[in-house]
């Protein structure tokens, strides 16, 4: 394996990649719809206005976000809105950094960040529905 970017579409580490980073937020969001007062306390216990509306949009994100991950599905796109709401999330529920547990959540935040804009940068990979998308868009496109 060599230091030098390649113009390649590889297949099966980009998919490991995204399964490892889509479970994460696929747990999450099931966590929360399994305990959704202890959610919401937790929400409204930061200050946040709303608790049930953040809830909400909290699964939705994880959750939806996770799956179209996992599925390599407008990944870019998907990957970009996991890494900001990361970093949010890291700086509104984790940012008592005095707390070493917090402090480490604060940081796997960012981390996840930082993988996600990996898939922002260089996309799903060869195993994903943004690429069977792309292959059947550019069939048609040789076709007419």
């Amino acid at each position: 394996m060599s230091n030098t970017t390649s113009q390649s579409n590889p297949g099966v580490v980009p998919f490991v990649g995204r399964i490892l980073v889509a479970t994460i937020f696929i747990l999450s969001g099931f966590g929360k719809i399994a305990a959704p007062a202890a959610t919401q306390g937790y929400i409204a216990a930061m200050g946040l206005p709303a608790p049930v509306l953040a809830y909400i949009g909290a699964i939705a994100i994880e959750l939806g976000g996770g799956l179209l991950l996992l599925a390599g599905y407008r990944t870019k796109l998907v990957a970009a809105a996991l890494a900001v709401f990361s970093i949010i999330t890291a700086f509104i529920f984790h940012h008592a950094l005095a707390d070493q547990n917090q402090m480490i959540h604060f940081f796997k935040n960012f981390a996840m960040a930082g993988g996600l804009l990996q898939f922002v940068a260089y996309g799903a990979g060869r195993i994903s529905l943004d690429n069977r998308v792309a292959s059947k868009a550019s069939a048609v496109a040789v076709a007419a």
